[in-house]
């Protein structure tokens, strides 16, 4: 009889430990999972494409492991726990199906979780679970900030090397992408509003350094397939900061690139169709967004130095609308080789938040 409860006491034990160390999964559709950005939600999973995009819980647990797999290219995200970003770990994820786990030296209790895309828009990045030790559980999700802004740009905006770059290794490599620390996310934070980045390396307004310009991409969930359409209803910016042009300025002087060719043949295009083409992208976010103050940016890069146009034409584009709630704002020439830096997307951030302070109540 003292065996028999002695084996019911060990299996007792065993039962209480397994259970104490139990793991909770949830699928990423669950909708204590808060979403920034766009992404495409499906029974099975969620989908993330811009840079910026970001998966946010809040739970009570201990660790927590996520699954997830990325297609077209690696993907890499900053997983933020407990708003810590001093102790954020920069993690890639390629085309295999794996699992990551997190927080690994917390103690049970509520915890947070922030899974922020910092790569380029060229990886789709599919989030499939969250499983959490500890038996543990969803809690109700932080109320997304009221105040909202969108962003279009190219490789300024979407973070391209931002991080040091290895010496050997390409500049525009995903993990040298931050768009954490990219003047964006940096005003974002500082207003405590949500953000919406569309952007990617390369793109161009008439002309980008691959096939597809802004103009034909700005109105996708996924930048790479026409048929995935956003709903401009479900997002719709305070304001909108768009910050395009810098790719035409490299390319419309290249008459022997592919993509120069495909749009305009041999000739270059004249003035008038460079100020129109930019008037025609306003008008379309004018159009899907008839509230929103829309800051029509251009720089760091060389567009802005001494002696370009292309401030110019944006200003004319700009006059063109007639619209008293379409700004214009160019950040100075940075003077340096290569993409902006943390510190010089710094300097960007303060002059965006401080013309944002001055012009606009919201």
């Amino acid at each position: 009889m003292r065996k028999v409860i002695q084996l019911y006491l060990l299996l007792t034990c065993v039962f209480i430990g397994l259970r104490t160390s139990a793991q909770v999964s949830f699928q990423a559709s669950d909708k204590h999972i808060s979403y920034m950005g766009r992404v495409l939600k499906t029974k099975d999973s969620t989908v993330l494409y811009w840079p910026g995009t970001s998966a946010s819980i809040n739970y009570v647990g201990s660790s927590i492991k996520v699954t997830m797999k990325s297609l077209r290219e690696k993907g890499y995200f900053y997983a933020i726990v407990d708003g810590d970003i001093s102790k954020a770990i920069k993690f890639g994820s390629d085309s295999l199906k794996r699992t990551f786990t997190f927080a690994k030296d917390v103690t049970p209790g509520p915890h947070t979780l922030q899974l922020y895309k910092t790569s380029n828009s060229t990886s789709a990045n599919v989030i499939y679970s969250f499983e959490i030790e500890s038996n543990g559980k969803l809690t109700k999700p932080a109320a997304l900030p009221k105040r909202k802004i969108e962003f279009y740009g190219n490789s300024i905006t979407a973070g391209h090397s931002v991080d040091p770059v290895d010496a050997g290794r390409p500049a525009g490599s995903p993990e040298f992408f931050n768009n954490y620390y990219s003047y964006a996310a940096l005003t974002s934070r500082h207003f405590n509003a949500q953000q919406s980045i569309v952007a990617r390396s390369g793109i161009g307004i008439m002309l980008s350094w691959f096939p597809e310009i802004m103009p034909e991409i700005y109105n996708r969930i996924d930048p790479m397939d026409p048929k995935s359409t956003w709903n401009f209803n479900s997002f719709k910016p305070d304001i909108v900061v768009v910050n395009l042009f810098q790719n035409d300025y490299w390319l419309v002087n290249s008459p022997t690139h592919a993509q120069f060719k495909a749009r305009f043949g041999t000739a270059k295009p004249t003035e008038d169709f460079i100020i129109n083409s930019y008037y025609n992208f306003i008008k379309n976010i004018r159009r899907v967004y008839p509230k929103a103050r829309i800051i029509c940016a251009l720089g760091n890069m060389n567009a802005t130095e001494d002696g370009s146009k292309w401030p110019g034409y944006i200003q004319q584009a700009v006059a063109k609308t007639k619209d008293a709630n379409i700004y214009t704002l160019f950040f100075p020439y940075k003077k340096t080789d290569g993409h902006p830096n943390r510190a010089e997307q710094q300097i960007m951030a303060d002059q965006l938040i401080k013309f944002i302070e001055t012009n606009i109540r919201w």
